[in-house]
């Protein structure tokens, strides 16, 4: 192996000028097409970086542009869930004010009530008074008629006895009015 490498070496040192080698050429040829197709195919990855670039910048805009949008969108629901909040905490405010107002009016028309049926209680009370007074009067009366009828039938002749009939029943109308 040795032998054949430096057997190599040797061939090469012993060749003709770089020039005429197929290695050169090849090299040559190599730089040569990397030459001519570097400005189109740097075009056209200068216009593809172009084009991601600015794809890549319309994506920050729209979404700088959808942070904006987003913020003011927070802002608005905050606002508008801090007025909510203003307004419910004002429907509570009122509806317990409604609800003491309602305690107060029901106290009072229990306490109007209450009176109310107290009166017509003690109405009752002397209504039922002056109808048990008039039946003890009218049993007392009835009891007084029945004494004097028996004492007048057992005292008094039957002439004096027509007579008092005659003169009750003439003092009768004048009673009367």
């Amino acid at each position: 192996m040795i032998s054949t490498a430096y057997a190599a070496t040797e061939a090469a040192a012993h060749a003709g000028p770089f020039y005429t080698e197929a290695h050169f050429w090849v090299n040559v040829a190599f730089l040569l097409v990397i030459g001519l197709a570097w400005r189109p195919v740097a075009r056209a990855i200068a216009a593809a970086l172009d084009a991601r670039s600015a794809k890549i910048k319309g994506r920050i805009d729209e979404a700088h542009r959808l942070r904006e949008e987003a913020q003011e969108l927070l802002a608005t629901y905050q606002r508008k869930q801090r007025d909510a909040m203003r307004e419910a905490e004002e429907i509570i405010a009122h509806a317990k004010a409604e609800a003491e107002r309602l305690a107060h009016q029901a106290a009072r028309d229990l306490e109007v009530q209450m009176k109310r049926r107290e009166q017509m209680a003690l109405d009752r009370i002397a209504q039922a008074e002056a109808q048990a007074l008039k039946e003890v009067q009218h049993t007392a009366v009835d009891i007084a008629i029945g004494a004097a009828t028996k004492v007048i039938g057992e005292s008094l002749s039957a002439g004096q006895r027509a007579k008092l009939v005659d003169q009750s029943i003439r003092t009768l109308p004048a009673k009367l009015h």
